[in-house]
């Protein structure tokens, strides 16, 4: 482990990410992990990592970082402005962060949430098998908490490859965060809670992002959602996409932090491809719903899984 990163200002919430600490569900435990796994994902391609290693979730401001040694980075997601010493730096691109240099963000223009990989990983604390930072319970990444001042982020051995930077994507693969957007489901599990109308209306209506969301969920405002009688089921397992609508008809789509079970009736779920459509909404962002089959979505989630194992193979190999 050598020394990488120096938190000069942590920004407005920032946290270690990884895929998240899956298997546990059934003991209660929240999966957490990045809320655009997609981004996180080629992130670490970019530098030369797998896949699923962590980095920094950084959220609208983002934090002011100054290297403690020459490494390689890649920023993906949300474009929060970036800089280096003044100086524009790329998105979806690995480069070399000089040593004594500053990273600095002037705030986000497209997206909400950005992530920083460094080549060798970041070390944080282990928790089920993930460095995952899951604020409520104060477990993973650094002592549970997001990043603070004077925190220094150290890379695992790996990091000195530095001809791993200038990786980047093709124009047509990066995506677009658009404040209002279209957001492919699959109805159900408990679409029968809803009566036609209900359905309808969540299907042709748009709903704004509301600024009470966060990692738990992205709470949306707009025409009430009817259901049939109650908004009560008995509690089963919940998953990240996942549209449960309490009784005021107001629908909350559940991400990263959620919990394991709830007792809310679910319209749909958000295809995976889509998810991080759904973390990149900024407040005030306006979300529309289409229903699409499951075939067609597994379809979608198979391409995306051949092309991220594709980067992968070439970011490891390079």
């Amino acid at each position: 482990m050598k020394p990488a990163l120096e938190v000069l200002q942590p920004g407005l919430l920032t946290t270690v990410q990884d895929l998240g600490r899956t298997g546990f569900q059934h003991t209660g435990m929240v999966v957490a992990g990045a809320m655009d796994a997609f981004s996180l994902q080629v992130a670490n391609c970019l530098v030369g990592n797998r896949r699923g290693e962590a980095g920094l979730e950084m959220t609208m401001t983002g934090p002011e970082l100054k290297a403690l040694d020459d490494i390689v980075i890649a920023l993906c997601g949300a474009d929060l402005g970036p800089t280096v010493d003044g100086v524009p730096a790329p998105l979806w691109k690995s480069f070399v962060l000089e040593r004594g240099s500053v990273l600095r963000f002037r705030g986000a223009s497209s997206g909400v949430r950005a992530y920083l990989a460094v080549a060798g990983g970041l070390c944080a604390e282990d928790v089920m098998g993930s460095k995952s930072t899951y604020v409520r319970a104060g477990i993973g990444g650094m002592r549970g908490s997001p990043l603070r001042r004077g925190d220094i982020l150290e890379r695992g051995d790996g990091g000195a490859v530095l001809h791993r930077s200038g990786r980047s994507l093709s124009a047509d693969q990066i995506p677009r965060w658009n404040k209002e957007d279209e957001v492919r489901v699959i109805l159900g599990p408990q679409e029968d809670a809803f009566t036609p109308k209900g359905i309808r209306t969540f299907l042709g209506s748009k709903y704004q992002v509301t600024p009470q969301s966060d990692r738990m969920g992205i709470r949306l405002r707009g025409p009430e959602i009817e259901h049939r009688e109650s908004a009560d089921i008995l509690s089963d397992a919940v998953s990240m996409g996942a549209v449960q609508v309490p009784a005021d008809g107001q629908p909350i789509v559940l991400m990263a932090d959620r919990q394991t079970t709830g007792g809310y009736a679910k319209i749909a779920a958000v295809i995976s491809v889509d998810l991080p459509k759904m973390a990149q909404f900024p407040p005030g962002g306006l979300v529309s719903f289409r229903e699409i089959g499951i075939k067609a979505a597994q379809e979608l989630a198979i391409r995306q899984e051949y092309f991220l194992q594709r980067l992968e193979a070439a970011g490891r190999n390079g």
